[in-house]
């Protein structure tokens, strides 16, 4: 048998021959990966043939294939070129979400960048991968012999050249550049998951893809859609009041704009300058990738006319501020030369455009004196040592009338300069810029531009404008909040309040030892006129609207209804302003000296899920009079509302559990979800149910959101204080092995605001809901804030399950621990965090009648000090926002939490895993 240095250079050197033969202009990166791929291979017992049928079999697809279709192919993405890839897709549990592993081959190089990206790790675009070859094909000479015995194929040369090195086989050196992967994992995924993409990029503090380049047909598109999402909160300088910040949607804030742009070659790397110009003095900030990270080092082969976005926004404190106000900086990734179109799209935009160069030819020179009257400022930064001098002397000696520029316009960098003082000289440029009058563009401003010029713009699709037109027949009818919610919501008033006591009340008594069967029928009575009531209301006209545009026959136009009514309602029904000082110290003190922000001061958002919460009222009213015999079935009218409702949940929407107005759980409905979800799901119906609950602002909706890849609202204050649940599909090929088919994650929201004990009624309601949401799951993470304060209603639920004996696979998680040395808890020092007896627990306990014997939660029956039950999750970010990067650690660390949920429902540590029937049996039930 051939030793593994012949064969290798016989197939190296047969793929040479052939691809001259069928005059394939295959790069040398795709030879490298096409031989690399073969070689790994396993023999198969018919020794090097079945390497020679791989490549060869590669050879003749090459043939018919494009440099987008060779990368496509290469990732492994060519199937989704018809078939988009969706968010679904990209979120469903498989054996692979348990892994820790490294890319091995390209085509695992997007999965690995979408797991990392829906973990906010830092290091999702390093594409570095491993080459794990069989035993039976790894060398066993030297590498300096093999590299004697193997002639070298210089990169630089043509194909005909000779072949290279195995040492250059992509052994830890990555085949692609990020850029190029980012680029055809955007142009195989369908909107939502591009949407989703480029979210998850702005809170990693990725640039963002603005314009993303068509390589075969340069039919560029701009990605206004898919920035839709991006949020970001930001201060003021000086700040207003305290906690003065403002949050926006980032389309739609104008601030002013600077291109950094590369005109031919240039020795100064842009993209390096622009993530100095945008760094702080104590951190690098590596926003836009450059050649210097190493992280991907090949040159790129389809992402060049990519834009690029990234934003500086400041704190509202001037001693961490580069800059007082927000500003966008865009970069052109190739020469201006080959990519005129979005060049003179960023002339259009931009308030100051900086060139970068050695050299300015005549060609170039043609092409800036065509730019004569624009508003725009132009700096060029030049090498000149490297380039022509007196040549460019010359042409800059003609451009400076006519781009209206003077000396202090030209920046000299040479290996020599001070990199500090250049960085500070561009930053006072900018500055100087911004406070002179200057235009400030939106991205919506510069869609509008790139339509003029003829760029495709995402959004223009129909199904996008017909549900944009839908939502703005909606919310444009909202002129007053209070007025629209007691008008068009008309349901969720006074009569679902007394309605939900009514039902608490039939509830309690239904567990009394003797209960008194006449106040039963009056509460019963009570029930059925309300309900009643709330049937003889019809769905106003902004609730028929939502329903049409909920019941579009078209998938795609469901989802974008959804999305512009998301965004509509925030923007029409903003919160108020942050509260000055005068306003916090007039709230109600806590009883540990602290103000209680658990109750909101101000009204909560009119979002998607009051639509949704309408619609399950008139759901409720209809399904009661049936069942007291007052309607017949036949006369339905709102029998089809879990039907759409269900839609929307399995296309990720998360949907009302606990109804956060009443603190009520609406039965009829969330049964009637559960029921189309059984009929919907058929055979795939096991679910485990995972929970989280905890304090507003512990940081656990993110922590779901970054697990899972959900959408939760985060925020205290910001959002919904209902209970919601989402479902996540688990692969087919995994679901035997874990032991269910989907996943049903429920986020308690604001449910939980840590009352008192004596505060009664609330406590006592916030209790019962915790034990509700726990006694339904298998699994719940317990998020904690402070180390010694387990919220008493959480405490409650503990011990009434332990009566039960239906108790969860717990997990207290302890995030942004202010206390460093909390990094490292030992098991004996974990016990020791919960053995603390205070005031809250004893109290709880003795609500329970449990005795002096249970004072904290470690004195409980279920608690094992010996098991891995409390996990510290370090803080989100690294730095100060909204500039702050993520730390690593909580990346990883939230990695090592779900593998753990994961390994504890696949081992069976948790409660008996449900199918749907038995989940609506317990519902009932609890």
């Amino acid at each position: 048998m051939a030793s593994y240095e012949e064969e290798l250079k016989s197939l190296l050197m047969w793929v040479k021959e052939k691809s001259e033969k069928f005059d394939l202009k295959l790069s040398v990166k795709k030879t490298k990966i096409m031989v690399s791929d073969a070689v790994a291979k396993n023999r198969d017992g018919r020794g090097n043939l079945c390497r020679w049928h791989y490549c060869s079999e590669r050879l003749n697809e090459a043939r018919e294939r494009s440099r987008l279709q060779e990368m496509l192919f290469l990732l492994g993405l060519e199937t989704y070129q018809t078939q988009k890839l969706s968010l679904q897709d990209a979120l469903q549990i498989s054996s692979d979400s348990m892994k820790n592993w490294a890319p091995q081959t390209p085509k695992d190089l997007p999965w690995n960048f979408l797991r990392k990206l829906q973990a906010l790790n830092a290091e999702a675009r390093n594409t570095t991968m491993v080459l794990d070859l069989p035993l039976d094909t790894r060398p066993v000479e030297k590498e300096s012999q093999m590299e004697e015995e193997i002639i070298y194929w210089d990169t630089a040369e043509d194909i005909s050249a000779d072949i290279y090195s195995f040492s250059e086989l992509p052994t830890p050196d990555t085949p692609v550049n990020p850029l190029d992967l980012l680029c055809a994992l955007l142009l195989s995924s369908d909107s939502f998951l591009q949407q989703e993409i480029v979210s998850k990029m702005s809170l990693c503090q990725f640039a963002l893809p603005l314009i993303l380049p068509d390589p075969e047909n340069h039919y560029h598109t701009f990605l206004l859609w898919a920035m839709r999402g991006t949020v970001r909160t930001w201060g003021s300088q000086p700040p207003r009041v305290v906690g003065s910040f403002r949050k926006d949607s980032m389309v739609l804030s104008r601030a002013p704009a600077f291109a950094f742009v590369r005109m031919e070659v240039s020795s100064n790397s842009k993209s390096q300058l622009l993530n100095d110009v945008l760094s702080p003095s104590h951190r690098q900030q590596d926003c836009f990738w450059h050649r210097d990270l190493n992280l991907g080092t090949n040159p790129r082969e389809i992402a060049d006319g990519l834009v690029e976005i990234s934003w500086f926004l400041p704190s509202g404190r001037e001693d961490l501020d580069i800059f007082p106000e927000p500003m966008a900086f865009l970069n052109l990734r190739g020469d201006i030369g080959s990519h005129w179109l979005q060049f003179k799209l960023l002339t259009e935009i931009s308030s100051a455009i900086f060139i970068l160069t050695d050299n300015i030819s005549k060609k170039e020179y043609k092409l800036l004196s065509s730019m004569k009257g624009s508003a725009t400022k132009y700096y060029f930064i030049l090498s000149p040592y490297r380039g022509k001098r007196n040549t460019n002397l010359r042409f800059l000696n003609r451009l400076i009338p006519v781009l209206k520029m003077d000396h202090s316009h030209v920046l000299v960098k040479v290996s020599s300069t001070d990199s500090v003082g250049f960085v500070r000289r561009v930053r006072a440029i900018v500055a100087h810029v911004t406070r002179s009058p200057c235009r400030r563009v939106s991205v919506e401003d510069m869609a509008n531009a790139a339509r003029k010029l003829g760029l495709k713009v995402d959004e223009d699709c129909e199904e996008c404008q017909r549900a944009k037109d839908q939502m703005e027949r909606i919310t444009r009818k909202i002129k007053d909040l209070d007025a629209y919610r007691r008008d068009e919501l008309r349901l969720q008033g006074d009569l679902w309040r007394k309605a939900a006591q009514v039902e608490k009340e039939l509830c309690q008594i239904q567990w009394a030892s003797d209960p008194p069967e006449k106040y039963r029928a009056e509460l019963r009575h009570r029930l059925l006129e309300l309900r009643m009531q709330q049937n003889d209301h019809d769905p106003s006209w902004g609730v028929q609207e939502f329903i049409s545009g909920i019941s579009s026959p078209s998938l795609g136009e469901k989802q974008y209804f959804l999305k512009w009514m998301e965004w509509g309602l925030a923007r029409v029904t903003q919160p108020r302003p942050r509260p000055s000082p005068e306003m916090i110290f007039t709230l109600r003190p806590k009883h540990c000296g602290a103000v209680d922000f658990s109750e909101p001061f101000w009204p909560e958002p009119l979002g998607v899920e009051h639509f949704l919460r309408e619609m399950g009222q008139f759901y409720e009213a209809e399904s009661c009079l049936v069942e007291a015999g007052k309607l017949p079935a036949g006369q339905r009218r709102f029998a089809h509302f879990p039907g759409l409702a269900l839609e929307l949940l399995l296309k990720g929407l998360p949907l009302e559990l606990i109804d956060g107005n009443t603190l009520s759980p609406p039965l009829r409905w969330v049964t009637g979800l559960l029921k189309e979800l059984h009929v919907r799901l058929e055979r795939r119906s096991r679910l485990v149910v995972l929970s989280a609950l905890g304090m507003p602002g512990t940081g656990k909706s993110t922590l779901l959101n970054t697990m899972f890849g959900l959408r939760f609202v985060t925020g205290r204050g910001r959002g919904p204080r209902g209970a919601f649940m989402q479902l996540i599909k688990v692969a087919e090929s995994f679901s035997q092995d874990l032991g269910c088919d989907h996943i049903l994650v429920i986020d308690s929201g604001g449910l939980i605001a840590g009352v008192r004990t004596e505060a009664g009624e609330r406590f006592e309601r916030e209790a019962s809901l915790a034990t509700l949401i726990m006694g339904l799951s298998n699994v719940t993470v317990v998020s904690l804030a402070e180390t010694r304060n387990i919220p008493p209603a959480i405490l409650h639920a503990f011990l009434r399950l332990e009566k039960t004996g239906h108790m969860p696979n717990y997990q207290f998680v302890y995030q942004n621990l202010h206390d460093v040395s909390a990094l490292g808890f030992k098991p004996r020092e974990r016990r020791q965090l919960l053995d603390q007896p205070s005031d809250v627990g004893r109290a709880t306990v003795q609500m329970e009648k449990q005795g002096d014997g249970i004072q904290t939660l470690a004195d409980l029956a279920f608690w094992d000090p010996e098991k891995q039950h409390i996990w510290h999750i370090p803080g989100l970010w690294h730095g100060v926002p909204p500039m702050a990067a993520v730390n690593l650690a909580y990346s990883e660390a939230i990695f090592e939490l779900k593998r753990c949920l994961l390994e504890n429902i696949r081992n069976g540590l948790s409660n008996q895993n449900k199918n749907i029937q038995q989940l609506i049996e317990l519902v009932r039930r609890l």
